[in-house]
């Protein structure tokens, strides 16, 4: 008898594995329309920039590599590598970022190591590191919500932005994210981390507009749409729940320790777990079947190493949110966790 091994993601839920990608992608909806009312159209532009170049990618190097390019394309493991990306971005970052992003995630991430099943990192998220390193104004950008803006952006000009760098009226990115109280907004997490190196409080650095009830404007509503689609796929068998629990938990408990010993300078556990990419981190970043760990054990003990590193360089780091380091520097420590959370062979160890 013949055997054939194949390589991961593999997959108990009795599906096929474009129909587990296209339920992700589908999980991903809540998320997105959320960022879309909050802030902007520039999100579905980025999404489909992210699509057509992450397809574009993969058929060339399917041709290239004389491999057949549509039963590759239609797994959907490139598009779900775009739409991760395309989320994870500023709405109005320059065209030349998605794309530059999406052909490193697919060309060099994914296929350079044999493709699907092989990578070694997380493409999307190797793919946001690059681009935050490389272009570090551009990945920052962001805009507030559109409640906080002195004018609304219309799709116009955000296409104008995205691929003029400015609108037609001559306005650039910076000047669009004045808010209505004249000063220009940063994002939640990068307020709080700049305004406790510069000796204000948490609850001085709140009183700023873009905060809402200890939660960032409109971040928290995107967390939960994230939360949302998780949920429905761990009802729905797509993804377990050990690494999301894992993430959570770890980063509720670092916070809440925060919080007692240092009130003052520490936003709390609701503000880390509803703000930048905690959720969308954690049940769809983190959970990669290919990168992450594989055993019950090792998904918690991977997910709370994950969570742990988030609050750590959240706090002491240089980056305002972490989510994308922390799942690197873990996708590297899987073989070890794997190796040390095998569970024991029937029989093994037992004296004869």
């Amino acid at each position: 008898m013949k055997l054939t091994m194949a390589s991961s993601p593999h997959s108990h839920s009795h599906k096929s594995l474009s129909r587990l990608m296209q339920t992700v992608i589908l999980a991903c909806i809540p998320g997105l329309i959320a960022q879309l009312y909050l802030f902007g159209t520039g999100v579905l532009i980025q999404l489909i920039l992210a699509l057509v170049t992450a397809s574009l990618s993969e058929a060339i190097i399917m041709r290239i590599r004389n491999r057949p390019v549509w039963s590759t394309l239609s797994d959907g493991s490139a598009w779900l590598t775009a739409v991760l990306l395309a989320l994870s971005i500023p709405p109005l970052a320059p065209w030349w970022v998605i794309v530059i992003g999406s052909f490193f995630a697919i060309v060099i991430v994914k296929q350079l190591y044999g493709g699907l099943g092989f990578n070694l990192f997380n493409p999307a998220m190797a793919a946001y590191v690059l681009l935050l390193i490389s272009f570090p104004v551009q990945m920052t950008t962001w805009m507030p919500v559109s409640d906080l803006l002195a004018d609304r952006i219309s799709l116009t000009q955000q296409l104008s932005v995205i691929f003029n760098g400015f609108t037609s009226a001559g306005f650039s990115v910076d000047q669009l994210r004045v808010g209505v109280d004249g000063v220009t907004m940063a994002t939640p997490l990068d307020t709080i981390k700049t305004d406790i190196a510069h000796g204000l409080t948490v609850s001085e650095s709140m009183q700023a507009a873009i905060f809402n009830s200890w939660l960032g404007q409109g971040w928290g509503w995107v967390n939960l749409g994230f939360l949302i689609g998780g949920l429905y796929l761990i009802k729905a068998k797509v993804i377990n729940w050990h690494i999301p629990v894992g993430v959570l938990a770890s980063i509720a408990v670092c916070s809440a320790i925060g919080y007692i010993a240092a009130p003052g300078t520490e936003p709390g556990m609701i503000f880390h777990l509803f703000s930048g990419a905690t959720m969308l981190g954690a049940f769809f970043i983190a959970t990669d079947p290919v990168s992450a760990a594989t055993t019950n054990r090792g998904r918690l003990i991977y997910g709370a190493l994950i969570g742990l590193l988030v609050y750590l360089i959240r706090t002491f780091g240089g980056y305002p949110d972490a989510m994308a380091f922390a799942v690197l520097l873990l996708n590297m420590a899987v073989p070890l966790i794997d190796y040390y959370t095998q569970p024991r062979t029937y029989g093994h160890g037992v004296n004869k």
